[in-house]
């Protein structure tokens, strides 16, 4: 039954078509299936974190002891008090009975309360610990996860996620310590006072087994997929709300609702199923608990009429039996809670299993100064192991000179430059820079001769000035205007309010695309790097506006080996050697004059261009 309401939501259609396979919020086009792993290996895995923090636990164990020990003696000195009193044994003080009674539950509830703070402090240190984990292998990770995940989805796992073990390890961990001991000291004492009515208690127990396996064996996937559910609506609206322009501009804002409402309904319905099952394990709990009360009751009245037992061992009984089923009860009240913080963990793990991007090997070298030869040798590069995105590319790069990529959509542009980062390594050849292997190179130094300038300008919450810092962290703020001046956007940023300390929200929102590249490009300006790469840089920015930059991107190319992607004419024409790229090979290079007397590819694009251009233009 479970597996007929789980699958129409297991294989959600894409809302919105976007083309290539690619859909808006569409699973397909989202994360991996995750491999599942099992309870103990994630319990064990959550255990090792807590094992770090042991003088903490001993002392939290050693309190549950203790408030185990206490919770037992009460009842015990109840009972004894009963039968001194019937049995008219006398000599005993009430006044002493009654301190001593209120001192017992006095230091249960300060060991409790003990506990309690104690075991939440570990709590609180190990997911911090998970966190700070969690985040900082992301920034290990390679660009290859990212591109398969959505953004949502994996902030879900470091914030939903990780907050459920959390909860979990607050309320439910104290509670099973606290249970087991309980129940151990529990059985001991019943069997001691009278093994029938123990045995008589344990009537129950293969019932209780029996439904919480029941219920548990479909709660259990069931709280895993709405763990998935949750994840998917996170990563659908992080995206929703990023292209909102989009969305509006094609009007397909009910679209986007419907796709919202589906995954909503989802989770409605895993929620649903995971907690009404769930639901029913305290109701056989209380069911059980009382059954087991009434035959104890029964049964232990009518021992106590043939003398065989007295009446305070019936009293101590009934609130035994009611501790037997308790730690049980407790663990049925906590179930949801620890189903859903052990599927939150799985989900924590599969990304801290993720491997990183590879190391470097411990020879790798750490470039000093970078002249900024670059050689490609045959290489060849494929995503997926499959079909290769470049095929067997080999050109050379002189220090200082500029370097145009061009080519239709695909044609692996962005994949070389991908490649000279190191984001990726080829498949096969080799790349060299001044002679070394870059895969011999520490990315770390290697990238940190490189500045970028992409298409999609991505600026942080933060002020202008700390946005175009970000490229040189100990810059003062004259080099910082400098820079500004160079890129052109000085003029804008002294016109808007508060000039350079100017607040931008996230992704800078509230300037428009192209100053938002003016001021990349003025990061890049001031990171002073041996090599620049401009990936579409200027294709945000007018025509005047461009040609305006010309000169101070010209100084910054000045003397540095430069790699630029674009499509405009005026970029490229400056360009040292033009490389033509279509479907992953190296059709054409050369100088633009060279390029166009040969014709071919580039001819064609350069007079495409002009065409559009003179369209625009109204000519």
């Amino acid at each position: 039954m479970f597996k007929a309401i789980l699958e129409p939501f297991r294989h959600p259609k894409p809302v919105i078509e976007l083309g290539a396979g690619r859909s808006l919020g569409s699973a397909a086009g989202g994360k991996p299936k995750a491999k599942a792993k099992d309870w103990g290996g994630t319990l064990m895995r959550i255990w090792s974190y807590l094992a770090e923090r042991k003088a903490k636990l001993f002392l939290v164990l050693l309190m549950v002891v203790f408030s185990s020990a206490l919770a037992l003696l009460g009842p015990y000195m109840i009972g004894k008090a009963v039968d001194d009193y019937l049995e008219g044994t006398g000599g005993r003080s009430w006044t002493i009975f009654l301190v001593s009674l209120a001192s017992v539950y006095l230091f249960y509830s300060l060991t409790s309360w003990l506990q309690n703070i104690w075991m939440i402090e570990i709590a609180q240190e190990t997911v911090f610990r998970m966190r700070t984990e969690l985040f900082s292998h992301l920034h290990r990770l390679p660009i290859s996860f990212f591109n398969r995940r959505q953004q949502g989805e994996i902030m879900s796992r470091l914030t939903n996620d990780i907050e459920n073990v959390s909860s979990t390890l607050n309320s439910s961990a104290i509670q099973i310590f606290s249970s087991v001991l309980t129940l151990l000291g529990t059985v001991g004492v019943m069997l001691w006072l009278s093994p029938l009515l123990t045995l008589l208690t344990f009537l129950v127990v293969p019932l209780m087994l029996f439904g919480m396996r029941w219920i548990t064996r479909r709660t259990g996937p069931l709280f895993k997929e709405r763990q998935r559910n949750v994840g998917e609506l996170n990563g659908y609206i992080e995206e929703t709300l990023s292209g909102q322009r989009i969305i509006k501009a094609f009007s397909q804002e009910e679209r986007v609702i419907t796709g919202f409402h589906e995954r909503n309904e989802r989770i409605m319905l895993s929620g649903y199923w995971a907690q009404s099952i769930s639901g029913f394990i305290p109701k056989l709990m209380n069911g059980l608990n009382n059954l087991s009360f009434a035959i104890v009751a029964g049964v232990g009245g009518l021992l106590a009429i043939r003398g065989a037992i007295t009446v305070g061992v019936i009293i101590v009984f009934v609130e035994y039996t009611r501790q037997f089923t308790r730690p049980l009860n407790d663990l049925a009240n906590q179930w949801n809670t620890l189903l859903s913080a052990v599927a939150g963990a799985e989900r924590v793990f599969e990304v801290l299993d993720e491997e990183t991007e590879a190391k470097d090997e411990g020879a790798a070298t750490s470039l000093v100064k970078v002249e900024g030869a670059v050689r490609f040798e045959n290489v060849s590069f494929s995503y997926d192991g499959g079909s290769n995105t470049l095929h067997n590319i080999s050109f050379e790069a002189k220090p200082g000179e500029m370097i145009a990529l061009v080519g239709p959509t695909g044609a692996g542009k962005t994949t070389l430059i991908g490649l000279l980062s190191r984001f990726y390594d080829p498949n096969k050849g080799k790349i060299t820079l001044d002679g070394i292997d870059v895969t011999s190179i520490r990315r770390e130094s290697l990238r940190s001769h490189m500045a970028f300038v992409l298409q999609d300008s991505f600026l942080f919450k933060g002020s202008i000035r700390e946005n175009i810092r970000y490229g040189r962290l100990d810059a003062s703020d004259e080099e910082v205007e400098a820079a500004a001046k160079l890129a052109n956007a000085h003029s804008f940023i002294i016109r808007m309010p508060e000039g350079y300390d100017r607040m931008l929200s996230a992704d800078g929102s509230g300037i428009s695309q192209g100053q938002k590249q003016l001021l990349s490009i003025a990061r890049a300006i001031l990171a002073n790097p041996s090599m620049l790469v401009l990936d579409e840089a200027t294709s945000s920015i007018d025509t005047v506006t461009e040609i305006k930059i010309q000169e101070g991107l010209q100084a910054l190319m000045k003397g540095r080996t430069s790699f630029v992607i674009a499509h405009r004419l005026g970029t490229i024409r400056a360009a040292d050697r033009i490389l033509v790229l279509q479907g992953g090979r190296l059709l054409q290079q050369g100088s633009h004059e060279e390029l166009l007397k040969q014709g071919g590819l580039y001819s064609e694009l350069v007079q495409g261009g002009r065409k559009e251009a003179l369209e625009k233009a109204g000519l």
